[in-house]
């Protein structure tokens, strides 16, 4: 089952497990949940609908703070002698997927017993 989630202006597709850098969230405790845009299920069923996203949540837990590539900024105007340098580097937070929770989780139906397997297979002979 994969989600895409939204973050920082961004979307990304995220599974149970996946690690991946977010711009900087200010996040007081430890997990972070999200609310999805889309969900698609491990039988292939997609979600999208607003009202039924508005129950499944993707949590997180924040990893830490990492800071991001240094991007040089030059300005520079011809013949007046205008000339400036400056740099930049973004804040990412690190988080990890720890799950995404549907609301009406439908079991599984269980197998049949391999008992009633063998009694079948003695009646046939």
């Amino acid at each position: 089952m994969y989600a895409i989630i939204r973050t920082g202006g961004k979307q990304a597709k995220v599974r149970s497990g996946d690690v991946l850098e977010v711009e900087r969230l200010k996040a007081d405790s430890e997990s972070i949940s999200f609310t999805p845009l889309l969900v698609v299920d491990d039988e292939g069923s997609t979600i999208s609908d607003r009202a039924a996203l508005s129950g499944i949540t993707v949590t997180a837990k924040v990893l830490g703070e990492t800071k991001g590539q240094k991007i040089d900024i030059f300005k520079y105007k011809n013949k007046s002698g205008y000339s400036r340098r400056m740099g930049h580097r973004q804040t990412y937070t690190k988080i990890e997927v720890t799950g995404i929770e549907l609301p009406n989780k439908r079991k599984a139906p269980k197998k049949a017993a391999p008992k009633a397997t063998a009694e079948a297979a003695t009646e046939e002979e």
